[in-house]
């Protein structure tokens, strides 16, 4: 079976998800750190098609542009597309839309290590 190359994740936007809330002047609008928040999760999700068993995978690297404010209520979706594959390292490219439209776009890089088990000794 072939591994999708496209991951799409929704999300509606929240009172905690906003500019305001997080100390930001301005409206009740997914603030920037939100948005990015929904772009990995959704990256993330696409990266999981690609790991062996006891692998998972961390950030390294995002790049991000916020186009327009996406206000409470309304819902969002990031789209990320495997863009290339290299040994450990997948990096994606992602766009984010909301119900008027595109709203924010970038890239990032999510490196594959091994899943460590967080019990104690």
């Amino acid at each position: 079976m072939e591994r999708p190359t496209q991951h799409s994740l929704t999300w509606t936007v929240t009172e905690d998800m906003t500019a305001k809330r997080i100390g930001a002047a301005g409206a009740k609008i997914l603030s920037t750190p939100n948005m990015l928040a929904l772009m990995e999760a959704c990256a993330l999700e696409l990266a999981r098609e690609y790991l062996d068993e006891g692998m998972t995978t961390v950030g390294a690297e995002a790049y991000v542009r916020h186009l327009a404010p996406t206000p409470v209520g309304m819902r969002v979706t990031a789209t990320a597309t495997l863009r290339e594959l290299e040994r450990r390292k997948i990096w994606f490219d992602i766009e984010v839309h909301d119900e008027k439209g595109k709203c924010g776009e970038g890239s990032h890089l999510r490196i594959m290590v091994p899943q460590k088990d967080r019990s104690p000794n």
